[in-house]
């Protein structure tokens, strides 16, 4: 049995620190970085940032949800800027508040400050969600009937998100009704005792009072079965009740006139009912014509009376328009908050398919076992890591297990009579079939080498018979080439060596990460393939022990054809082509044949990269992608998050109940200057309530008309004052410093605080004036026999100071109308006012009793309904106000939480376009971005001046195998990593742009120049091929700098080619990126046949090196394999150093290189735990709950 052990090490660069302070939040990725600033730029403070942000959520975790959230001034006057400039589009079709992107005002305001570029990401407009978004005009709403959601589904889910609100509200509105009604009756029964014989109208009260009752238990009890829309019919129902009662004459007071209880009945259907705004424009137009209607016909003889009921007309359309507004506001918030409760769910589950990405990309590098066992070993120690561990490398060793090798015959010629599509296609069902073969005979596939594939039995679960699984793959391998080799009627086999013994696997370097194993036992099996028999399976004398006996084999004679074999003096054997094992491979092209007719081999990264639905609707915004993608499930989670009452519960953890207060005085700081984007809506309804005002007081004027024409200059000037404030940002031709001044009043909370305050103070004072001037004026007479007589005296405020009460009720309205003034500040000034209010009913009706003593009782009972109703109206206020805060409050922590989801998302998107690069290159990886989503073709290239290059570590083998008998392999693939991320870390230069690397293959490093199609273009012909020479130079002196600090003596062994390739990506599951022909195979065999320190060239490369100014002296004519053949031996030079500077034609500026620093696959990994954490401590918090974070710009 074999045994695995997991050695974990860490590189030279473990000594680097990072400094919290010096992070840095990244910026988005635009096209305009370049392929080296993406690839580098960002990780190593992404995965500083991630270890930060875990340290604070361990801090928190396992006592109670986190709450701790900074908010920092970038974010808010990013907010504040969007609501500035939406008002300049005229029609608002605007994007989140929170992640729309306006431009820039040109503006001598120094309020206006320059986006922050990528600070927040586009999502689709909220206008797209909507059948009419609805107009602005001055940055004044303007309310439509057709403000609902195209979707029938998400509207359905907003009314059932505040169903529960809105039963509430009925509740509400119905106790006030009953509890008012109760209180008239009292009044009644007290004040008039000869109402007790009216036995029909109390029985009548009673009815309606029980119908209030019994709709508020039926709203609250029934919840779970009372669905949206039969809220709107009970909301129709107790609207009807109270329509009823007025119309009726039921409820009496104020001389039998009902209109105290009017104006409460339209503000409660506007406010409170939950009524659609079509249905309460209904409502309270029916309630307000009918009531006057009956009034007109009761009065129209009398012109005094008229006067009367027009000016009721006139209150009565102020508070219609009031309740439109403040209808048409609150949903628009409602909704808002809706949207972005959308916006952060859908972000959330983006974010899991983003999670999920990242998952298998992982996996497309590193086998499963491997990853997990990463991912659990760094959960565990998380607490312990510190940002330096992130250098680490897990290397396993396994014992027992079997390697094969597997090369194809004739590959070369066949890609050079395939089209490069074609030999992509090939290779990728051929290598697909391989994959499918490896799993079904226990094998773990680890690389893709050209044409020669190579996997192991026995990794990562042990496999008594794994020599016998990989002779089981071999012989269905030779089978599969056979039946390919039918159909494209080509002369093609497989040449297959297999070895047992013990591996180490893992993953080195810092680009190009592939899942690799070493060990001298895979050298091996290497060399049992070269030096093997095509259509045969060549194998170790240790294989065939361990097949003990299941085969027949004979002598393979390997030592015969390979130098390596013979100089190790390795025995080697042939799997004999039994009669039996014919009869049974008889049977297994019959199969694969009828599986090729029923199977399609996979797309590379089919399954990982499906960036129109995910990554192009995210940064596009592009709605219908949405909506086909992820609309069902994001609306699936609403239910769910309306089931859970994901908001009531964010509200209990974050709002204080009481105040409504953000209990992190932090947020309550930033919410408080985030700009209303309804004060100028508000302020414009309060100044159309003053016009309704005066024009009521003008039919019922103030006993001296000089000083009302006064009062009414005044307050008229200094709302003008307010509106020139508050609007004049809305017009250009302002002055800068008035512009300046105007933002800061919005973008400040007290300052907006004391424009609403002097706003209310103008409407109550327009009301009290009038009943001051009849106090003052009252001459304190008692002479009932000249004064008795009220029908003889003139309709003033003095002799109907219900008109007071009523117009006093629109003036507390108007605190209604403000929806983001505080609740309590609210209700503060509602008790002011009602304080002063009875206070001069108080007076006002002390005089009528001292006028008409006949009728005390009657003045009396109608002071208590005055009363009555400012009650009434203080509690609906109010409630409606903390309603609305609450709202606004929500609308901000959702706001939050849906940022920190694309913050997260963001740096996920950073992750996973990391790992997509180091799997391929930036070109190939921007091709199956930008592909569409149905595109399944496979991505292939074919050049014609590319540069290929082979460098070896020269007798790094040798020492490999020294150290592995010492049991020091692990040390020896340290040193490796380090070699290879020195050479790795040479790309980042600048100048090294058009160099690409391709893979290594053990010891050996490959590259290639001029791979991208659209740099190709923009360079000399042949730059690339000299860059290329200067890189393996640069790793010669790289090579040299770790044998100083090493205390080695490796030399390189370089071997460079050009000409024509094909390069593709082939593999489903493990995607690889990779080029063949002819020039790739004799840039291999330049470094084969080569000379350790030298760089081996061709000749026809070194005519173009030449030119550029190379040295190269002859080495000779030489024997290559796979060449020699056709054409003769091959002339070959070495390069020795540069005559001129035309080579380094271009370099100045260039050479200072990219800044940043890299990331091993272990710190991706890492972060991918990271972003695990927070995905549990989101579920933990009910999926949507906020967790700490640093909102930056």
């Amino acid at each position: 049995m074999r045994s695995a052990k997991v050695i974990t090490m860490v590189t030279f660069a473990d000594t680097t620190q990072v400094s919290p302070v010096e992070l840095r939040e990244p910026t988005c990725l635009t096209a305009s970085l370049s392929p080296g600033l993406r690839r580098k730029k960002r990780l190593w403070q992404n995965a500083v940032k991630h270890i930060i942000i875990q340290q604070e959520l361990s801090a928190q975790m396992g006592v109670e949800p986190a709450r701790k959230i900074f908010v920092t001034d970038t974010y808010m006057d990013e907010i504040n800027r969007q609501i500035r400039n939406k008002s300049l589009r005229g029609v608002t079709k605007r994007r989140s508040s929170t992640f729309r992107v306006h431009p820039s005002q040109a503006r001598g305001s120094t309020c206006t400050q320059n986006s922050v570029s990528g600070s927040f990401n586009d999502y689709a407009s909220d206008a797209d969600f909507f059948v009419h978004w609805g107009h602005t005009i001055r940055g004044v709403y303007i309310p439509t009937l057709r403000h609902t959601f195209k979707s029938r589904d998400l509207e359905k889910l907003y009314q059932q998100h505040y169903s529960h609100q809105r039963r509430n509200s009925l509740a509400i509105t119905n106790v006030i009704d009953a509890v008012a009604k109760l209180h008239v009756l009292v009044l009644y029964l007290a004040l008039a005792p000869e109402a007790v014989t009216d036995t029909l109208r109390g029985c009548l009260t009673g009815i309606f009072m029980m119908l209030a009752i019994v709709l508020c238990v039926t709203v609250l009890t029934c919840k779970d079965s009372v669905s949206p829309r039969w809220l709107h019919y009970a909301g129709l129902a107790s609207w009807l009740s109270q329509t009823t009662q007025v119309l009726g004459g039921l409820v009496y007071g104020l001389e039998k006139d009902p209109s105290w209880y009017v104006l409460f009945s339209l503000f409660a259907t506007y406010t409170l009912l939950p009524l659609p705004l079509l249905w309460a424009m209904c409502a309270g137009s029916l309630t307000s014509v009918l009531h006057l209607l009956v009034e007109i016909v009761r009065y129209y003889n009398d012109a005094m009376l008229l006067r009367k009921v027009f000016a009721k007309g006139l209150l009565y359309l102020g508070m219609n328009t009031a309740g439109l507004f403040i209808h048409y506001l609150t949903d628009h918030a409602q909704r808002q908050v809706f949207l972005e409760t959308r916006r952060c769910i859908e972000g959330r589950l983006r974010l899991e398919q983003e999670n999920q990405r990242q998952e298998r990309l992982v996996l497309s590098i590193l086998p499963r076992f491997v990853s997990l066992e990463m991912i659990a070993d760094m959960s565990a120690l998380e607490d312990e890591l510190s940002p330096h561990e992130f250098h680490k490398i897990y290397i396993h060793q396994y014992k027992d297990v079997s390697i094969l090798f597997a090369d194809i015959k004739g590959f070369t010629l066949l890609s050079m009579n395939l089209s490069a599509q074609d030999l992509v296609r090939t290779l990728n069902e051929l290598f697909g079939r391989f994959d499918r073969l490896a799993d079904e005979h226990h094998c773990l596939r680890i690389k893709i080498l050209g044409d020669c594939y190579y996997c192991v039995s026995g990794v990562p679960e042990p496999q008594r018979a794994h020599a016998r699984h990989c002779v089981e793959m071999g012989l269905a391998m030779i089978n599969t080439i056979r039946s390919v080799r039918k159909q494209l009627n080509f002369d093609m086999d497989m040449r297959i060596g297999i070895h047992s013994g013990s591996v180490l696997c893992g993953v080195l370097g810092l680009q190009k990460w592939q899942f690799d194993v070493w060990s001298w036992d895979v050298g091996i099996a290497n060399m049992l393939e070269a030096g093997g028999i095509p259509g045969r399976i060549h194998i170790s004398r240790t294989t065939r022990d361990c097949l003990e006996g299941t085969y027949k084999t004979e002598d393979g004679h390997g030592r015969d054809r390979s130098e390596f074999l013979l100089k190790h003096n390795i025995e080697t054997f042939l799997i004999c082509p039994q009669e039996e094992r014919n009869q049974v491979d008889l049977i297994v092209p019959t199969k694969i044949q009828k599986t090729n007719r029923t199977w399609n081999p996979e797309i590379p990264l089919g399954n990982v990269i499906d960036m129109n639905s995910i990554l192009a609707s995210f940064t596009n915004g592009s709605l219908p992608n949405i909506w086909q993608s992820t609309s069902k499930e994001i609306n699936k989670r609403i239910q769910h998050a309306i089931e859970v009452q994901s908001s009531d519960r964010m509200h209990r953890e974050h709002i204080t109940p009481l105040t409504l207060v953000f209990k992190d005085t932090h947020i309550e700081d930033k919410f408080s200057q985030m700009r209303d984007e309804m004060f100028n809506s508000n302020l414009v309804c309060s100044f159309i309530l003053l016009l309704f005002l005066m024009a009521a007081q003008a039919l019922i004027p103030a006993p001296r008309l000089l000083p009302a024409i006064l009062q009414f200059s005044i307050f008229l000037l200094a709302y003008m004052l307010l509106l020139l404030l508050a609007l004049a940002e809305e017009f250009k031709c302002t002055p800068a410093a008035l512009q300046y001044f105007c933002c800061w009043i919005h973008e400040n909370n007290s300052a907006r605080n004391l424009l609403t305050l002097t706003a209310i103070v103008i409407n109550f004072g327009l009301v009290s004036t009038d009943m001051l001037w009849c106090i003052l004026t009252d001459t304190g007479e008692t002479d009932v026999v000249d004064k008795t007589n009220t029908a003889s005296r003139p309709l003033t405020v003095c002799t109907y100071p219900e008109a007071f009460v009523l117009s006093g009720v629109i003036a507390m309205v108007t605190c209604a109308v403000f929806l983001r003034l505080n609740s309590l500040l609210k209700l503060a000034v509602l008790l002011l006012a009602m304080a002063v209010y009875s206070y001069l009913i108080h007076l006002t009706f002390l005089s009528l009793t001292r006028h008409d003593m006949l009728h005390r009782s009657h003045y009396v009972r109608r002071k208590g309904i005055c009363i009555l109703l400012m009650a009434m109206f203080i509690v609906a206020v109010f409630y409606n106000g903390r309603q609305w805060e609450a709202t606004a409050r929500l609308d901000f922590l959702w706001r939050l939480q849906a940022q920190q989801e694309v913050e997260d998302m963001r740096e996920l998107r950073e992750h996973n376009e990391c790992l997509l690069h180091n799997i391929l290159p930036v070109h190939v990886a921007r091709h199956f971005l930008d592909r569409s989503k149905n595109d399944e073709e496979l991505y292939s290239q074919s050049y014609d001046e590319v540069g290929v290059m082979f460098a070896s570590i020269a007798g790094f083998n040798e020492y490999f195998e020294q150290k592995e008998i010492k049991h020091e392999g692990v040390d020896c693939l340290r040193l490796l990593n380090e070699i290879i991320a020195g050479f790795d870390e040479l790309l980042e230069e600048s100048y090294f742009q058009y160099v690409e690397k391709i893979k290594t293959i053990g010891s050996c490093y490959m590259a290639a120049s001029g791979l991208a199609p659209d740099r190709q273009a923009s360079m000399d012909e042949w730059n690339h091929l000299s860059e290329l020479v200067l890189f393996a130079l640069a790793m010669q002196e790289t090579l040299k700098e770790m044998n100083r600090h090493s205390a080695k003596n490796f030399q390189l062994r370089v071997g460079i080619a050009h000409g024509p390739v094909v390069a593709g990506v082939i593999g489903a599951t493990k995607p690889q990126y990779d080029i063949w022909g002819s020039t790739v195979n004799l840039a291999s065999r330049m470094d084969s046949t080569g000379v350790s320190g030298h760089i081996q060239v061709p000749e026809a490369t070194r005519r173009i090196l030449v030119e550029w100014g190379f040295v190269l002296e002859l080495r000779g004519e030489i024997f290559v394999k796979g060449v020699s053949e056709r054409q003769g031996k091959v002339r070959t030079y070495f390069i020795s150093t540069m005559r001129s500077k035309r080579a380094n034609t271009g370099t100045e500026g260039r050479l200072g290189g990219r800044t940043g620093g890299r990331m091993t696959l272990a710190g991706v990994v890492f972060g991918l735990v990271q972003a695990r954490n927070k995905e549990k401590i989101r579920e933990t918090n009910g999926g949507f709950g906020l967790t700490p974070c640093t909102l930056q710009c």
